[in-house]
């Protein structure tokens, strides 16, 4: 089977997830630089929701870039992840509109942890097909940083009940972690 479905089908959710977090947000009533105060919780967590489903869309163009073929599995798979996705909008919205409380901040957590838990999986579905010794899994190696945001969000969802602004700091330390786009795949590929 072809990946071209794939990431097409892909690419056109994340487009879709994108424009649903812009229509959440509301225009501030009032005509001055003051009345942007209100919203600037949701605008924040816009962006930092931008970031990160850039980066997702990012890394999953260069992931497919590299495989060769897709079969049922990964279709499933990649699914799985395009629904983690999907309540990006929902969880971004919630922790906007409420400043950051504790249990937005922590859904918020829950939805990228289980969005890097699909694309982890997704990988391992490609790798079953594509070999140890494929572009691929050389490319991704051991995966440190994909082990490493996990294991800072599932610091980061507790954290969110104490502390919801440094559980917000982790998130967007896994961002910026993750903002240049995986160079591996890249260069083992010579684009």
């Amino acid at each position: 089977m072809t990946k071209g479905r794939l990431e097409a089908f892909s690419d056109g959710v994340v487009a879709i997830i994108i424009t649903i977090m812009v229509l959440e947000m509301k225009a501030p009533v009032g005509t001055h630089l003051s009345d942007l105060r209100p919203v600037l919780p949701a605008f924040i967590s816009y962006v930092l929701s931008f970031i990160y489903v850039g980066i997702y869309w990012s890394n999953h163009h260069h992931l497919l870039h590299v495989v060769q073929h897709v079969n049922g599995r990964i279709l499933w798979a990649n699914l799985h992840l395009l629904f983690w996705l999907s309540l990006t909008p929902f969880v971004t919205a919630w922790m906007g509109e409420n400043h950051f409380a504790a249990l937005p901040a922590a859904l918020y957590g829950v939805d990228l942890l289980c969005a890097a838990i699909a694309y982890f999986i997704l990988t391992r579905a490609l790798l079953r097909i594509h070999g140890k010794d494929s572009d691929l899994a050389i490319a991704l190696g051991a995966d440190f940083k994909g082990k490493i945001s996990m294991v800072i969000y599932l610091v980061a969802i507790p954290l969110a009940f104490v502390h919801a602004l440094l559980a917000g700091a982790l998130y967007v330390l896994v961002a910026v972690m993750w903002l240049i786009p995986d160079r591996r795949i890249e260069k083992r590929i010579g684009t």
